[in-house]
């Protein structure tokens, strides 16, 4: 750092090269670590949604052994199904959860299968299927 001289008075400070290589620096360092913090939090993100889809398929899993049926919808794991006389009496999930991005999940009954489904993220989509 250079003493500076301004109105007379000595004054420390740094030069307009000295900032522009101090920010240099600071860029190329945010460059190499955004990337790696982002890969970070998708990963966990992804977790998130894999843990969040078991806790559902649990939920329906045991909707279909009280009722003897899958569920036409998400809700009625949430909220007591009229059409199942053995549901309950406590919801089967108090909340049913969001995945990692904050979408909602699908559910999609065919035959005597489902399949929860997450768009998950940049079409990277997350199923059920995928946890078997």
């Amino acid at each position: 750092m250079r003493k500076m001289r301004i109105f007379g008075v000595r004054q420390k400070g740094m030069t307009l090269f000295e900032i522009m290589i101090v920010l240099a620096i600071l860029g190329s360092l945010m460059a190499l670590l955004i990337p790696q913090i982002m890969g970070a939090l998708n990963r966990s993100r992804m977790k998130q949604t894999k843990i969040a889809i078991s806790q559902i398929v649990q939920a329906v899993n045991s909707y279909q052994i009280d009722c003897g049926k899958l569920p036409a919808a998400l809700e009625n794991i949430e909220k007591p199904d009229p059409e199942c006389s053995n549901w309950g009496p406590d919801p089967y999930m108090k909340v049913i959860p969001k995945d990692g991005w904050s979408h909602d999940f699908t559910y999609e009954v065919t035959g005597t299968s489902f399949v929860i489904r997450s768009p998950g993220y940049k079409g990277k989509e997350v199923t059920s299927e995928d946890m078997q």
